[in-house]
């Protein structure tokens, strides 16, 4: 398998900020703050040492299973 397929599975398996927010009917702003403060049990927020950016994964089953929104 290479790198590039590797990296499509990974994102096959996890859900984008900006789709949370549209099924939520919330921000995308609430959903990374929300990661970020560890309140959703779906998904997590992390942080790289000396970056300013955040990268988020948040699990489909997860999400399923916590707000009951079919995917």
């Amino acid at each position: 398998m290479t790198q590039r397929e590797k990296e499509c599975d990974y994102m096959e398996n996890r859900l984008k900020v900006k789709d949370v927010a549209r099924l939520m009917n919330v921000s995308e702003q609430f959903v990374r703050a929300c990661l970020q403060d560890k309140v959703f049990p779906f998904g997590y927020a992390t942080k790289i040492n000396g970056s300013s950016r955040w990268t988020y994964y948040i699990s489909p089953t997860k999400f399923q299973e916590y707000t009951g929104i079919k995917l």
